[in-house]
């Protein structure tokens, strides 16, 4: 959730920085600092023209974090719509880059604490078992084949 703004998260992606698709996997630089940091803490960065946000989820110094792919909006639908005008709702929040613009998510977030920070993840109900399917990661061009794309079968 984002000051009010927010929903339940859908899909995701894993990345490990022993694998070459993960911006962990070269070491440690100013751009990609927050994934070193303990998990809880937010990763923001751009890639191309959209901002996208991870969730760090290993200890400090790890270079662990999960990729936010999608969300169900449930909070601040107005703001939502607002910041996604002239967009289809079942496409608000249907990609990272989309669901940080939907979300208000920008650079000055990289960094920040999922706890206490402007940025805050909550855990919620736990889908059914075998509600989550598991696959290949898509838009990137390296270790596609690894199964570490998560989303929720419905």
């Amino acid at each position: 959730m984002v000051d009010g703004v927010g929903g339940r998260i859908v899909e995701t992606e894993a990345y490990h920085e022993d694998e070459p698709a993960c911006h962990a996997h070269r070491g440690e630089t100013r751009r990609n600092r927050s994934m070193f940091q303990a998990g809880g803490t937010l990763y923001v960065y751009r890639i191309h023209q959209s901002i996208c946000c991870n969730v760090v989820a290993g200890p400090a110094g790890a270079g662990l974090a999960v990729l936010v792919r999608a969300i169900v909006p449930e909070l601040g639908r107005e703001r939502i719509a607002a910041r996604r005008a002239g967009r289809r709702e079942r496409e608000w929040t249907n990609g990272p880059g989309k669901l940080c613009a939907a979300l208000g998510i920008g650079l000055e977030h990289d960094g920040t604490s999922l706890i206490e920070g402007p940025v805050q993840v909550w855990q919620g109900e736990s889908p059914a078992e075998g509600r989550i399917v598991a696959g290949p990661r898509i838009g990137i061009s390296k270790a596609v084949d690894l199964p570490w794309r998560f989303l929720l079968s419905d």
